[in-house]
């Protein structure tokens, strides 16, 4: 038993190393926006590629995975011009072409690789969009500071309260304590920042509320990558990152709350206006 504690108080500290050296290093290059943003998220997008078309076994044949590949960092490109309206659909047309392709011609692996590239580009392009607003910067840095206490609130308060499952039969360990454990620290969190963007009290508390409401998002979006993974029966989506195993074990629930947060904005719904 001593063993298995030292060996979780172990891995718990690489995680949390791990953990610290990404924000940072996420951060740094958020702040200096731009192209060096832009390819962040084009570099994380294609790694999330990679791993959704190993995990569902779609990296072969290749020539699919290359054109998809290729789709994504064209996607990127025309973002990097100014033509939003043409990278966003570039992938999403691309995708379900092949998704047809595949139904039509039987081909297993084109479905699923159409799926991938939709995943995986248009998350991180939502992004690239976010920052380049006039509140970029603060936009996307509550974005990602409420889906990283979303995740590090939930597993904490889940350990702490246990309870009721959440979601047994895609992720046994998820449970209600620790969704509201992840929404109150995501709330708080977000008030806190609020308070140091100088926002008055009532926006705030309008920047808390939204990020409760993102957490049940990103929680959604750990969800649906669980589900992915036990249907193809995978513990992890890759080893790149020590103690947090792959890519999109880390952005799964960014990966949903960017494309919310970036739909929000284009409907006039947001919360960039108050920042």
């Amino acid at each position: 038993m001593a063993g298995g504690n030292a060996q979780a108080t172990s891995d718990l500290k690489t995680r949390a190393v791990a953990g610290v050296a990404m924000a940072a290093v996420a951060t740094g290059l958020l702040w200096l926006g731009g192209m060096v943003f832009l390819a962040l998220a084009l570099v994380v997008s294609a790694l999330v590629l990679r791993e959704w078309c190993t995990i569902t076994r779609a990296a072969s044949p290749r020539v699919l995975y290359l054109i998809a590949l290729t789709v994504l960092a064209a996607s990127f490109g025309l973002a990097s011009g100014g033509r939003w309206a043409v990278a966003a659909a570039l992938a999403p047309g691309v995708g379900a072409v092949l998704a047809l392709v595949g139904v039509v011609a039987r081909v297993r692996a084109a479905r699923w690789v159409g799926a991938g590239l939709v995943y995986a580009t248009v998350p991180g392009l939502a992004l690239v969009w976010l920052r380049s607003q006039p509140e970029g910067f603060r936009l996307v840095l509550w974005l990602m500071l409420a889906v990283v206490l979303t995740d590090t609130c939930a597993y904490f308060a889940g350990r702490r309260f246990g309870g009721p499952k959440l979601a047994p039969r895609l992720s046994p360990k998820k449970t209600w304590s620790g969704l509201i454990g992840g929404m109150a620290g995501a709330a708080l969190g977000s008030w806190v920042l609020g308070a140091a963007f100088g926002l008055t009290l009532e926006a705030s508390g309008l920047l808390a509320g939204a990020a409760a409401a993102l957490a049940v998002v990103a929680q959604a979006g750990d969800l649906g990558e669980s589900a992915l993974k036990r249907a193809f029966d995978v513990k992890d989506s890759g080893s790149i990152l020590p103690g947090h195993g792959g890519i999109m074990d880390r952005v799964d629930g960014l990966i949903a709350a960017a494309a919310v947060v970036a739909l929000a904005e284009l409907l006039g719904l947001g919360i960039g206006a108050i920042l």
